[in-house]
């Protein structure tokens, strides 16, 4: 894991004339027109790593307002428009890190959405690689732990807002797919944390578009020619029933019924995308994306 010294993730920003005070929990000014394309024009080459901590902060903010609205949109603008020197995303890339695989806030909205945070940052790095190898390999290791260990199911909820760490994950472990330089030990990874979250024995019924969100990486990693058939047909073989006791009467129970909705969404999702596809090491899931669903109860 990449060691960079953060600096106090408590420090106030100095506010600018033009912009609106923040929300309690969150220090970091708003600008007073709303328009975060221009503001990350000027608030990131000028930020200090003190700066960047406390937009990391922000992502925790129980508002959806501030957390998704302005702290995630701000670093998507800021990434995007390659606004942070590649020292400051190193800096972001550390400290979004260190969230992911800390523990969970009380609210359960800092993890999930530092986990977006970070599919900005591979994106960053897919887009003009900055990354040595060795950092790119932390971050695949970290992303794929974060969503293997990922235990709140939450996704939208009236009156907070988003959560939808599963679907944040899968985000982060697509752009990492996307990644060239992603070696085959790395996908590997990543297909293992994807696995893990198809139908796990403690969700309930996805019902906010994880199974969607699950697929794309997976569809993403079809494309790379070193996942010969017999590896594909494998990882598929994981995610068929088993001798869990949810299989065994899965009409009869909760979990056994969300094991069935989650499969035979995230097969629905893999076999239409790959029977669409024009691209032919896509389209060869479409038949193993078929026989998970044949295999369902």
């Amino acid at each position: 894991m990449i060691r960079i010294g953060l600096a106090a993730a408590a420090a106030m920003l100095a506010l600018p004339a033009q912009a609106a005070q923040s929300a309690p929990g969150c220090v970091v000014a708003r600008p007073a027109g709303g328009d975060l394309k221009a503001y990350a024009a000027t608030f990131f080459p000028k930020a200090s790593s003190a700066d960047l901590d406390a937009l990391a902060g922000c992502l925790g903010d129980p508002d959806p307002a501030v957390r998704d609205d302005f702290a995630f949109t701000l670093w998507s603008e800021g990434l995007r428009g390659r606004h942070l020197a590649d020292g400051q995303m190193r800096h972001v890339l550390a400290r979004l890190s260190a969230i992911i695989a800390g523990p969970d806030d009380a609210a359960g909205f800092q993890k999930p959405f530092a986990a977006l945070a970070l599919s900005e940052v591979a994106r960053a790095d897919r887009v003009a690689p900055y990354l040595s190898e060795a950092e790119l390999h932390a971050l695949a290791v970290s992303g794929a732990a974060y969503l293997r260990g990922v235990a709140d199911y939450r996704g939208f909820v009236a009156g907070e807002g988003w959560r939808h760490g599963v679907a944040h994950g899968a985000d982060l472990l697509m752009q990492l797919a996307l990644n060239p330089r992603l070696t085959r030990a790395d996908a590997d990874l990543l297909l293992a944390a994807i696995a893990a979250q198809v139908a796990p024995a403690a969700s309930p019924s996805y019902i906010h578009g994880e199974a969607r969100r699950l697929a794309r990486p997976v569809l993403f990693l079809a494309k790379r020619t070193d996942i010969d058939a017999a590896a594909w047909a494998a990882w598929f073989q994981t995610l068929h029933p088993d001798d869990a006791p949810r299989w065994k009467a899965p009409y009869a129970s909760m979990a056994g019924l969300a094991a069935v909705h989650n499969s035979s969404a995230f097969g629905d999702a893999v076999y239409v995308a790959a029977s669409e596809s024009q691209d032919p090491q896509v389209r060869r899931l479409a038949p193993l994306a078929a026989g998970l669903l044949k295999s369902l109860p």
